[in-house]
C-alpha cells in the first residue's frame, strides 16, 4: 500500500466506485457527531463499506461516528457518498488521516461535499441548542494545514455563498456564523470562549476546517453546517458532556435529515 495520501485516496476511490457499481458521484457529505441519524433521509442505500475496508481509513474513535461510508441515489437520481464518521486531529494519526475522506471524495468525481458537525454555540443571545447554522467563514486555531510545501492557496471564499444561498431557499430561517476550530481533545476554557467571542467567532469545534482546506484545494465547492449542541463553555454554567452533542443530534435527526436530503439534490 502507498504511503502517498493523494494515491491512497485514488485507491480508496476505486474501492467505492467499484463497491456501488458506479463510475462517479455528485456530491459528497461528513457527518459530524450527532448527525449519523440523519443520513437515513438523504436516499436510497446503494452500497455501504465500513471504513477498515478502504485504504487510508481508520474507524472513528469518537462515539456518534458510524465509521461507514454509504453510497445512496437521491430522489432525483444523484448519486452521494456519505461518510458516517471522520477522524479528528487529537487521535493522533496526523493532519492527512483527518482530510483523507474529502480526497476520496475529490478522486471519486465529486465536485461539491458538505461537512456538518457539532458545535459549541459562542452566542446565546442569538443562538438556540438544536439550532443548524450555515458555516460563512471560519479560524483556524489547530496548528494543522493540510497542505504543505508552496501551494498558495487563496480562502476569501472557503464556504461557498452560492451554496448557502440555495439552503436558505429551502430554510430562509437559517442563520449564518464563523466557526471557530481547536484541535481538541478538551473543551475551551472560559477565558478562550471570552477571546473567541471578541474575534469574531460564532460557533466551536474540533474538526471541518482541514477538511475544508482540503476541499478548497481539490477544487470542490464547500457547504458547512454545524448543529449547535451546547452553549460553549462558561456562558450557561453547565460543565460541557459529549452525551449531550448526541441527544441533541438524536432529537433533531428528523429535521437535519430532511433539510440535507433536499439540499443534496440542489447543490
Amino acid at each position: 500500500m502507498s504511503n502517498d495520501p493523494y494515491v491512497l485516496a485514488r485507491e480508496a476511490a476505486a474501492a467505492l466506485k467499484a463497491a456501488a457499481g458506479l463510475d462517479t458521484f455528485d456530491v459528497a457529505l461528513v457527518m459530524g457527531s450527532g448527525w449519523v441519524p440523519a443520513a437515513d433521509a438523504i436516499g436510497q442505500v446503494v452500497a455501504e463499506v465500513p471504513f477498515t475496508d478502504l485504504p487510508g481509513f481508520a474507524a472513528p474513535a469518537v462515539a456518534g461516528h458510524g465509521g461507514r461510508i454509504r453510497a445512496v441515489r437521491t430522489d432525483a437520481g444523484r448519486h452521494a457518498l456519505i461518510f458516517l464518521g471522520r477522524s479528528h486531529l487529537y487521535e493522533g494519526r496526523g493532519v492527512d488521516a483527518v482530510v483523507h475522506g474529502v480526497r476520496t471524495a475529490a478522486a471519486a468525481g465529486v465536485r461539491t461535499v458538505v461537512l456538518t458537525n457539532a458545535a459549541g454555540g459562542l452566542r446565546p443571545e442569538t443562538q438556540q441548542v438544536g439550532d443548524p447554522v450555515l458555516i460563512s467563514d471560519h479560524i483556524n486555531l489547530t496548528g494543522a494545514n493540510p497542505i504543505t510545501g508552496t501551494t498558495f492557496l487563496d480562502l476569501t471564499e472557503v464556504y461557498s455563498k452560492r451554496l448557502r444561498d440555495l439552503v436558505r431557499e429551502i430554510d430562509p430561517s437559517l442563520a449564518e456564523g464563523v466557526y471557530v476550530a481547536f484541535r481538541g481533545p478538551t473543551y475551551e476554557t472560559p477565558a478562550e470562549i471570552r477571546m473567541l467571542r471578541t474575534l469574531g467567532g460564532d460557533l466551536i469545534g474540533m474538526s471541518t476546517v482541514l477538511e475544508a482546506i482540503a476541499a478548497r484545494e481539490a477544487g470542490l465547492d464547500v457547504l458547512g453546517v454545524s448543529l449547535v449542541t451546547n452553549p460553549a463553555a462558561g456562558l450557561a454554567g453547565d460543565p460541557l458532556d459529549h452525551e449531550e452533542v448526541l441527544q441533541v443530534g438524536r432529537a433533531t435527526a428528523a429535521r437535519m435529515g430532511v433539510l440535507l436530503a433536499k439540499a443534496v439534490d440542489r447543490l
